[in-house]
């Protein structure tokens, strides 16, 4: 008996200790899987298959952004096979990079110089530069329009002193190159701004209750004929010193540009100013196959798009590398080089 209780005890033993080790081999904790890695950037929305690109363009209907952009969508919706568009309002240039940046919007049209200060992180992106930012190319001039009643008595820039003046939409592009450009002529801090839209700006003028406009938009501009057609006008030309300090300040971007008499119901002499251009821009995560296209949409139906607006006569590939300050995502790169267009490596992304 002593010999079998012994032999049922080793078995016992043996029989716990294998028990023991099995229970903590279940006890112990499953490793936990490394999450998987998600993409960077912004999700590209889909409908039917296509990507879906929401294109921030200009104020409202006076702007030849808006007409512009919004022919764009239109043209897009019937002929791009990898997306389709919507071209809705905003607050412009300064209002559209952002909006790029954090994913409001895939595209936007915007100036030159906004998109220099946005990729840099100056001004109004004072510290937050925006390096999402990719372009199609640059599209046309905009001078610079400073619009009076053709019966004022303001005739040049230091005439604005007192005076009320429509600087642009707040937080838009035009109002901050109305504040550099006034600035230079020694007269920001002698107006009083008023901040609006290009259509409540043409009422404003039209009733009196503002004695001047400041526009950065192609000519003939819609929102300044909306005005003309009502009373006569007149253009504020920005003299050569004016720009030549601009120059000496940083922003060689500018140029000289003569808006020639007769462009407006009033005006009866040519006026200079300076123009900066716009800028087909978008985020660098739109897929390169859908930015190949947009750039294959936008040079191959002008003809749709001066419709809208006839300043679209003026988008030439030829021309889209003048005044870029933001590198080219590479969907456009293939276009141009399929096109026989040598990309400067300064605007290839790094």
């Amino acid at each position: 008996m002593n010999a079998k209780w012994k032999y049922l005890m080793a078995i016992f033993v043996i029989a716990s200790l294998v028990f023991a080790g099995c229970a903590q081999q279940q006890a112990k904790p499953t490793p936990t899987p490394a999450p998987t890695a998600t993409p960077s950037g912004v999700k590209i929305p889909k409908e039917d298959g296509k990507y879906v690109i929401t294109i921030y363009t200009g104020s409202g209907p006076g702007s030849v952004y808006f007409a512009v952009g919004s022919m764009f969508a239109k043209v897009s919706n019937k002929k791009a096979t990898t997306y389709s568009a919507k071209g809705v309002t905003s607050g412009a240039s300064v209002a559209n990079c952002k909006a790029v940046s954090k994913g409001e919007a895939l595209a936007a049209i915007a100036q030159n110089d906004v998109t220099y200060y946005a990729w840099n992180g100056k001004f109004q992106f004072e510290g937050k530069p925006i390096k999402v930012l990719r372009g199609i190319g640059t599209l046309y001039p905009e001078p610079i329009q400073i619009v009076v009643r053709a019966d004022s008595d303001i005739k040049t820039l230091q005439d604005l002193a007192g005076k009320k003046v429509v600087v642009g939409a707040a937080g838009s592009g035009c109002a901050a190159t109305a504040e550099r450009v006034l600035k230079a002529a020694g007269v920001w801090d002698k107006i009083d701004p008023v901040y609006q839209t290009f259509s409540e700006a043409a009422q404003s003028l039209v009733l009196g209750q503002v004695d001047a406009e400041f526009t950065v938009i192609a000519y003939p501009a819609p929102a300044i004929d909306q005005i003309a057609v009502k009373v006569p006008v007149r253009l504020i030309s920005v003299p050569d010193d004016v720009v030549e300090k601009l120059h000496n300040e940083g922003y060689p971007f500018y140029v000289k540009v003569t808006i020639p008499k007769g462009t407006y119901n009033g005006m009866d002499e040519d006026a200079q100013t300076i123009a900066v251009k716009s800028t087909f821009v978008v985020h660098k995560d739109v897929p390169d196959d859908v930015v190949y296209e947009m750039t294959k949409v936008l040079y191959e139906n002008i003809d749709e798009l001066a419709k809208a607006h006839q300043v679209a006569k003026q988008i030439d590939m030829h021309h889209a590398f003048e005044g870029l300050m933001i590198p080219l995502h590479p969907g456009a790169i293939k276009y141009y080089e399929e096109k026989g267009i040598s990309v400067p490596a300064n605007l290839k992304p790094s």
